[in-house]
């Protein structure tokens, strides 16, 4: 069926590509396909099915297909799968409604929901998407806790996108001051694009003598509408609606270094407009030019000493004496020429790490900031570090110099283009996004901003110096610190939480697990936080339980069980011992590495129900020794191919059971007997023992939920330590201590001459008369 589906999907790609030309541009047709992934219930950002599309250049429609089909034939009832959309990054999602960390600042992307019983699909359609990578995130609703062993059938549910474009191939490029004349019809709107390049303060694009062709009263009313930029989901394009013969749209601070995308419809039914457009931008803020030499950036990477004091000595004399610039280092930003109104600082971009970027001024920390030209610091941010945290930190250095109250720095991080002109009342907003303003005063000398998943463009920050009054008066210029880094998550999940590195296919991003009941983005929301004493107790009845093992290993020993018992002891020291650094919170104990307690903990639980069925079976020493190392090898084995699998504890629990029972029909039709043969045996201690095991393990698999696990976790240790003291036979009438038998002893035998008086225990088999 899905072959089918697909051979569908490329007849509708050929046909739009054979059919699609309208006179102007070319379409064709791309398609691109995600296998499908496992949903799972939210719990964290890592319950999320991460997928990566990639829309080019020039696409005029976008076509998604999510299809989500159910796994297993039993009824699982009706779930709601959610599906999230954004452009650039991640979608920054918030299902349970948890709380976001201070500072921390996001915008809800574009969520849908599907419904699904057996087998669902839903488009989703977008005209003039921007280009470059979507992001698509899909989940089931929220998680309720119950704990699903791994192994037995469940409700699952298969995600997979679809994604088919069409794409224009020969769009028409509008030049710079140049007309080009074009045609709308209803449906066939004129498409353009033209290039915006860096330092544009404004762009214009006009259209003018509009005509319908037509002659009659209305030849000169087109109605058109006038569409610049893309779709975004999160930001729409700017549309100016023309009547009359001409109409023209302005950009104040568009995106730089860009292709963008003119679109011009007609609003009439059955006409097709002629018109004329043109385009126009303006580069009124250009930084000074540093030439072709690169030695001075060479010796600000190299950290030369002689340069690291001329410019501290620089930045000295700009926050003391602000009018005493003259040395040529220093003074760019009084001596800017009369094209430029900007002061560009040269950005050092530093990998620390995965997901770990730092971004430093090459002058060194401390930047001036003027009231008369902004400044400007750029930080590219490519795809490969969308995945983490964009912190901003920004410090006014208050050392040398006080900022009165009526003055402050004001700060503008924004994506695509930088807004070059700030004051009290300026947004912080360019022509086509929005950015995150702050500032700092003398009241207020720090500010921080985060943002979770940013997008994958350059981002710009402008800092300028803002006073109420006229003027600043003999302040002018003021330091501050602006520290701009990528980290994998917020402030590293905090005491709650663990920062886990996640991957779809070669996309790598990050996001918190939270624990001890805290939840939110950066594990900071403690309205469901569990308190200490819930924590304690907790581990304390996960830890403390292990000590009904202690009456299994008595009864083993002094029933002469050692191999038995110390596997028993064993268990009891590392299941201990697990639980107490498996806690979240701060009642945690780890003696060792917490993998390898885990596996100790799971390799004792198994191997104690195989040594205890096969010392049930009564079979002999040798073979019974043998299938003790055969099966502790064998569980070794599984457990470190796959720990949580079902059959690595039915397994072995099966097969020693087989052994058990043919052993006990062998003896049974031997002796023509029920074996064992005593009433009280079964009643008193094999029915007791094996409920207790049923019980127990019911427990494990069905019952355990999150909120009830050291409950139930712990009432499983208590039952399965005393089915064992249920479940141990009695002891072997041949067995002494330490499992030495008759035939050796401690006891003194007298000597004589040299010999020693032995008891032979073989039986008389003839009598001497």
């Amino acid at each position: 069926m899905e072959l089918c589906f697909i051979r569908g999907l490329l007849f509708v790609a050929l046909a739009a590509t054979t059919f699609g030309d309208d006179g102007q541009v070319t379409f064709v047709s791309e398609l691109s396909s995600k296998p499908a992934q496992k949903l799972s219930k939210y719990g964290w950002f890592g319950n999320v099915r991460l997928q990566r599309f990639h829309i080019p250049e020039e696409t005029a429609v976008a076509r998604w297909l999510f299809s989500v089909t159910k796994g297993h034939k039993f009824n699982c009832g009706q779930h709601n799968v959610t599906i999230h959309i954004r452009w650039g990054a991640p979608p920054v999602i918030n299902p349970i409604g948890s709380v976001f960390p201070n500072a921390t600042l996001w915008s809800p992307c574009l969520s849908l929901t599907l419904p699904v019983t057996s087998h669902s699909s839903t488009t989703f359609n977008l005209s003039n998407p921007a280009s470059g990578d979507w992001y698509v995130g899909a989940h089931l609703p929220e998680d309720d806790g119950r704990i699903e062993q791994k192994g037995f059938p469940s409700c699952s549910y298969f995600f997979q996108p679809q994604l088919s474009i069409r794409r224009a191939v020969d769009t028409p490029i509008l030049q710079q001051g140049t007309f080009l004349q074009q045609t709308a019809a209803p449906d066939k709107p004129a498409r353009l694009k033209l290039y915006v390049p860096e330092f544009a303060s404004s762009l214009s694009v006009s259209v003018t003598d509009c005509s319908s062709g037509e002659g009659g009263a209305d030849s000169g009313n087109c109605s058109l509408v006038l569409r610049l930029g893309s779709t975004s989901l999160q930001e729409g394009p700017v549309t100016v609606n023309c009547s009359g013969i001409s109409c023209s749209a302005v950009l104040s601070s568009p995106a730089w270094d860009t292709w963008l995308r003119v679109i011009v419809e007609s609003g009439q039914d059955n006409r097709t407009v002629t018109f004329n457009v043109v385009s126009n931008y303006t580069v009124g803020c250009k930084p000074k030019s540093v030439g072709l030499t690169a030695d001075d950036d060479i010796n600000k990477l190299r950290g030369n000493s002689s340069y690291t004091n001329t410019t501290s000595a620089a930045n000295s004399s700009a926050v003391t004496e602000p009018v005493a610039f003259r040395n040529e280092s220093a003074s760019p930003l009084l001596l800017l020429p009369a094209s430029a109104c900007v002061w560009s600082i040269p950005v050092l971009y530093e990998e620390v790490d995965v997901l770990s970027l730092r971004f430093t001024p090459v002058n060194g920390p401390n930047v001036s900031v003027t009231d008369t030209h902004p400044t400007l610091l750029t930080y590219p941010l490519y795809a490969q570090a969308t995945g983490g945290t964009l912190n901003l930190q920004l410090t006014l250095n208050t050392t040398n110099v006080t900022l009165g109250n009526s003055s402050s720095v004001v700060a503008c991080l924004s994506p695509w283009a930088p807004v070059l002109e700030l004051n009290q009342s300026q947004p912080c907003r360019t022509a086509l996004y929005g950015g995150y303003g702050v500032n700092v005063n003398a009241s207020v000398p720090k500010a921080v901003v985060r943002l979770p998943f940013p997008q994958s463009t350059t981002w710009y920050l402008t800092l300028q110096l803002i006073c109420n009054s006229s003027d600043c008066g003999n302040l002018s210029v003021v330091s501050v610190v602006p520290e701009v880094f990528i980290s994998a998550c917020v402030e590293d999940c905090g005491t709650y939480g663990e920062c886990r590195l996640l991957r779809s296919y070669s996309y790598l991003y990050a996001a918190c697990v939270c624990k001890a009941g805290w939840s939110g983005w950066g594990c900071t929301d403690s309205s469901t936080a569990q308190s200490y004493s819930r924590q304690l107790t907790a581990t304390l009845l996960l830890t403390l339980s292990n000590l009904f093992f202690l009456p299994a290993i008595v009864v083993a020993v002094r029933r002469y069980y050692i191999t038995e018992a110390s596997v028993y002891l064993f268990t009891m020291f590392f299941s201990t011992f697990y639980h107490a650094c498996d806690q979240p919170g701060a009642a945690v104990l780890c003696i060792m590495d917490y993998d390898a307690l885990q596996y100790c903990d799971f390799l004792g639980s198994v191997c104690s129900f195989w040594v205890t069925i096969l010392c049930m079976a009564r079979i002999g020493d040798t073979f019974k020794y043998t299938l003790f190392m055969l099966g502790a090898l064998l569980i070794a084995m599984s457990m470190q191919l796959d720990r949580k699998g079902l059959w690595n504890l039915l397994g072995p629990i099966l097969c020693s059971i087989l052994i058990m029972v043919t052993t006990w029909v062998y003896r049974g039709v031997q002796q023509r007997n029920c074996y064992p043969p005593s009433w009280k045996r079964w009643v008193l201690f094999l029915i007791p023992g094996v409920l207790c095991a049923l019980i127990g393990v019911c427990l494990y698999i069905f019952a355990e939920t999150e909120d009830n696990y050291y409950y139930t976790h712990s009432l499983w240790h208590i039952l399965v330590a005393t089915c064992v003291v249920f479940l141990l036979p009695p002891k072997e009438k041949n067995r002494e201590a330490f499992g030495w038998t008759r035939g050796w002893s401690w006891s003194w035998r007298p000597r004589v001459c040299g010999y020693t008086l032995c008891q032979s225990s073989k039986d008389e088999l003839y009598t001497v008369t």
